[in-house]
């Protein structure tokens, strides 16, 4: 696993809370201090989550899991994007769609529509019009459902951003058994979340640094994966020509 050092955390600003007076009492745990009117979170337990969290998704990766990033708000989208598209794992960063583990056949069959434009949009068995209207259709899934196209099952778990704004997909995903990894800032009931890593969620920095950990711990993951898919391939060529 990468080495995270409490330095680094606190260059980015992960220790930053919320205004004291805007704290959820369930955030005590990871609460250091308070200055100036803001809450100071304990950075050697942002660390440990960190960690912890980095090693469950190495280990899902390993599995052949699967795992949605999400961060829907405007400091996290680009971060988000960019760490989930170089895991090669599923995001959703325009806005979280209502239903999406709770009511996943619908979610499948818009997925499947995508996949019918896409094929409609290019066969020239259709008129001009009827392509681009095909094309527009798609462009217009494509805007919230992108960063799930090829999801054809439940994932295993989810990576929040900001639990207080996604709210929604923190019901879904403990109302369906989906694990969540998540940024607990001082403002929100960490209670449901089974991989807390206390953070700052509103800096651009402390979300960079924790998204593009967690996404390496995945990648890492996926290499052991693909190291013990490589030595079972071995081991058997090694049976059958011995």
């Amino acid at each position: 696993m990468k080495n995270i050092a409490l330095k680094d955390l606190l260059e980015a600003g992960c220790h930053f809370g919320h205004q004291s007076n805007r704290w959820h009492p369930k955030a005590v745990s990871y609460i250091f201090d308070e200055r100036d009117g803001v809450h100071i979170i304990d950075l050697a337990k942002t660390k440990a989550g960190l960690i912890t969290a980095g090693e469950y998704l190495a280990d899902l990766a390993k599995n052949d899991g699967k795992i949605i990033f999400v961060g829907v708000k405007r400091q996290a989208k680009a971060v988000v994007t960019e760490a989930a598209k170089k895991a090669g794992v599923y995001f959703v960063t325009e806005r979280w769609p209502g239903g999406l583990l709770t009511n996943f056949s619908v979610m499948k069959r818009n997925l499947a529509r995508i996949e019918e434009l896409k094929a409609r949009s290019t066969d020239t068995s259709y008129t001009k019009k009827e392509r681009l209207l095909a094309n527009r259709d798609m462009e217009k899934l494509l805007r919230v459902y992108e960063g799930l196209v090829g999801l054809d099952s439940l994932p295993n778990a989810v990576y929040l951003v900001d639990i207080k704004k996604m709210e929604g997909a923190a019901r879904e995903a403990k109302a369906t058994g989906v694990k969540m990894v998540a940024i607990t800032d001082t403002n929100a009931d960490p209670t449901d979340i089974d991989y807390q890593i206390p953070a700052n969620d509103d800096a651009v920095g402390s979300i960079k640094i924790i998204t593009d950990y967690l996404a390496d711990c995945w990648l890492e993951g996926k290499g052991k994966n693909k190291d013990n898919k490589n030595n079972k391939i071995n081991k058997e060529n090694e049976a059958h020509h011995s």
